[in-house]
């Protein structure tokens, strides 16, 4: 099986002055060029995944927004309202009809905050109900002389309108444009796509709609936090989703209960909306550095609980079960645990534990660690220190392994 890998194209968007002002995120697949079947749909939530889930809006995009592509089935989903309005700039297919009701959801979208641009665009009367409801209009170069550019541009002023000029790959369509009076370019003058690249975890449609049925049934956050707990890649797109969408708060995530407690039902839900696009059944959650993590962080929570010094509180546990469950990821995203600790904006204690093996969490890491490496003795030894005895460990243990193979329910790993 081939290693599945988040790929986003990421081309710059340009102001006069040629300084950078936004990138449009583009689908890249790692299979190559796209084939017969290509699905625009899936290739759009595959990026919006990407950025939100999978790398993190803040690593795609710098500051910046981004533009991205909607065909009509996602532009009508409600997952669309996961993206954060200040980051994202919605840019409409040539595509799409310009009808009634693509006007009316362009109104509810610029109510909820977003930018709206029309994308492969020159003047058209059919448009004129749109222009009003949109920020830019991209102008391609290539589908008027000109002439038919200037008389294009000079219509389409009569709105508040920013132009944008794409496909611009000459030094002569720069000046061109410059002298027409767009505000923003693209092309492969400036710059071809540059494609940024990360290991990914792909969720089967099964664990996602399971998932999704705990929340359409108003489940409690227990059930819905070891529906996450279950696996580690969606453990990690959690902890990077709150940092996309929730840039608001600076609260330094704790555990994974915070972080849906702090990102809300609403917004899990159209994140697993969305990810119900982008799943691709063929893959599944088979990699061995993926099951290691989750046992790894069935065994810190057991050990937690049973830690004096922790007080076997239950926010103990969960940020044990977590660092387990991040201690690994610095390997499987290809990216060093002080990118994950920045990252995800971990708390000082959990972060010390990750990076240092310091305090009692990072103590009990380290003894997890060398259990697995078989140093029994010395990992064995340690936890006695803590008052954690060898047949309380090894049982601690043998659970985790139990729990990840399915033989106990997660109210049984006490």
């Amino acid at each position: 099986m081939s290693e599945a890998k988040w790929l986003i194209g990421r081309q710059p968007i340009l102001d006069r002055e040629q300084r950078v002002r936004a990138y449009e995120l583009l689908f890249r697949s790692a299979a190559g060029p796209p084939s017969a079947g290509f699905d625009p749909t899936h290739a759009t939530a595959s990026v919006i995944l990407g950025a939100l889930s999978g790398l993190g809006v803040e690593s795609v995009l710098g500051g910046h927004r981004g533009y991205v592509n909607l065909d009509r089935e996602l532009l009508f989903s409600d997952a669309l309202l996961l993206l954060p309005p200040a980051a994202v700039v919605i840019e409409l297919l040539e595509t799409l009809a310009p009808d009634e009701q693509l006007a009316a959801r362009c109104q509810e979208l610029k109510a909820a905050g977003f930018t709206l641009a029309l994308d492969d665009h020159t003047y058209d009367p059919a448009y004129e109900p749109l222009y009003p409801l949109v920020d830019v209009v991209k102008v391609d170069l290539q589908l008027a002389d000109r002439e038919g550019l200037a008389r294009s541009v000079e219509k389409l002023r009569a709105w508040p309108l920013a132009l944008l000029a794409e496909k611009v790959e000459t030094p002569r369509q720069f000046r061109e444009c410059l002298d027409l009076g767009f505000d923003y370019f693209q092309g492969y003058h400036f710059a071809r796509p540059a494609t940024i690249e990360r290991r990914r975890l792909d969720e089967n449609g099964a664990t996602l709609l399971r998932l999704m049925g705990l929340l359409v049934d108003d489940a409690e956050v227990d059930l819905i936090e070891g529906a996450v707990r279950q696996s580690p890649g969606l453990s990690y797109k959690l902890l990077t989703l709150v940092n996309s969408v929730a840039m608001a708060s600076r609260e330094r995530i704790r555990s994974l209960r915070q972080a849906i407690t702090l990102l809300g039902r609403r917004q899990i839900r159209r994140w697993v909306q969305l990810a119900l696009f982008a799943t691709d059944e063929r893959r599944g959650l088979d990699d061995p550095l993926l099951d290691m993590a989750a046992v790894r962080a069935a065994l810190m929570e057991g050990l937690a609980k049973l830690h004096p010094g922790l007080d076997r509180s239950k926010e103990a546990a969960e940020q044990a079960f977590m660092i387990g469950i991040l201690s690994l990821l610095d390997r499987v995203y290809s990216m060093t645990m002080e990118e994950v600790v920045r990252t995800l904006r971990l708390s000082e204690e959990v972060g010390a534990a990750l990076l240092r093996r310091e305090g009692a969490l990072g103590q009990l890491l380290d003894a997890v660690e060398r259990m697995e490496l078989l140093d029994l003795d010395v990992a064995l030894d340690g936890l006695a220190t803590t008052g954690i005895s060898r047949a309380e460990a090894l049982r601690a243990q043998m659970r985790a392994f139990a729990w990840r193979a399915g033989e106990l329910k997660p109210a049984d790993k006490g």
